[in-house]
């Protein structure tokens, strides 16, 4: 598989990367089993996908157990992400950025994840009582003792911006200018695809300008970008989309026009090329420095999102998925 770097380091991983949160977290409970989870994730290192993103929260703490048993054997092959600074209560999630506590988290995600060292160590989000500046400290710390090898930022969540009528990502280039001042930023996480493309605005050119790895969450649009959910058919009560306005099916029968787009330039191209591929080869496109992270759970779906690297968009394709009309329906 092609080869891109994140951050000024050089950091080498597969184009494409592997979401593994959808393994143990946030989607439908019943379709989760830990043993094509595993052979999900060895398809994955089989292809040349070797970033896999996880987080100490996903499940909570059982997505990393479940990689655990994969890089026990194959260590060497993958480019470890994981993500520290929420914790999971019974209804909530909070932030927590106390520099011990990242000191702990991370020995934690260690031990979890049976490696002596992690990649890529991400904040999940800041802690509004820390300064962020405490905690990149505390972060950069373990690079500097060996147990992480680079830092990334996640995302600041869009909801207070779009209040206040800022642009999405104001409040992430804040936090980054300040956090840069401590340590390098080797990459940033952030939602991007077709039919979210707000982090094109500001955030992409951001990270170009800087040697920054762009991190592409949710490329597939948590599935809907691949045509192969039906509008009405309904989500069981722990996934998340059951309760996001996007996926309410007035709003998925108005945005189908977006993968009927899809699927046109995905006939063009030919030879089994699907929609869910053509959506991954518009964040490919988007720079060299861009690694789209789709979540997948299953060995087929894996093999076909790696299977985007080897499509290519043209100048047309490019125009036609750039004009596709915008997405219906509030994100938050």
């Amino acid at each position: 598989m092609e080869r891109r770097t994140i951050g000024a380091g050089a950091l080498a991983v597969g184009a494409v990367g592997l979401g593994c949160m959808p393994m143990s977290w946030a989607y439908s409970g019943s379709r989760q089993r830990g043993d094509e989870s595993l052979r999900a994730v060895h398809r994955a290192l089989d292809l040349g996908v070797t970033l896999l993103d996880t987080a100490d929260m996903y499940g909570p703490f059982t997505n990393e157990l479940l990689l655990g048993r994969v890089l026990r054997e194959r260590r060497a092959e993958a480019f470890v992400s994981t993500k520290v600074g929420l914790l999971v209560g019974e209804q909530h999630i909070v932030a927590n950025g106390r520099p011990g506590y990242v000191k702990r988290a991370c020995d934690a995600s260690l031990r979890r994840l049976q490696t002596d060292v992690i990649d890529l160590y991400q904040l999940h989000r800041a802690d509004p009582e820390v300064p962020i500046e405490e905690t990149w400290g505390a972060m950069a710390e373990l690079v500097r003792a060996g147990k992480v090898r680079a830092l990334g930022l996640c995302a600041v969540g869009a909801r207070g911006g779009r209040r206040s009528g800022a642009r999405l990502h104001d409040a992430t280039l804040r936090q980054l200018r300040r956090v840069q001042q401590v340590f390098p930023v080797s990459a940033v996480q952030a939602e991007l695809s077709v039919w979210s493309p707000e982090a094109l605005e500001s955030l992409l050119p951001w990270c170009a300008a800087r040697g920054v790895g762009f991190l592409a969450a949710m490329p597939l649009g948590n599935g809907f970008l691949t045509g192969t959910l039906t509008p009405g058919e309904g989500f069981e009560p722990d996934d998340l989309r059951a309760r996001h306005p996007r996926f309410t099916a007035e709003m998925m029968a108005a945005n189908q026009p977006i993968v009927a787009g899809l699927r046109r330039v995905a006939a063009r191209r030919g030879d089994g090329v699907t929609a869910a591929q053509v959506a991954l080869a518009w964040v490919l496109a988007q720079g060299a420095h861009v690694v789209p992270v789709p979540g997948a759970k299953q060995g087929r779906w894996v093999a076909e999102n790696a299977g985007s690297v080897e499509v290519r968009l043209s100048a047309e394709d490019l125009a036609e998925l750039g004009g596709l009309p915008a997405a219906q329906g509030s994100w938050d």
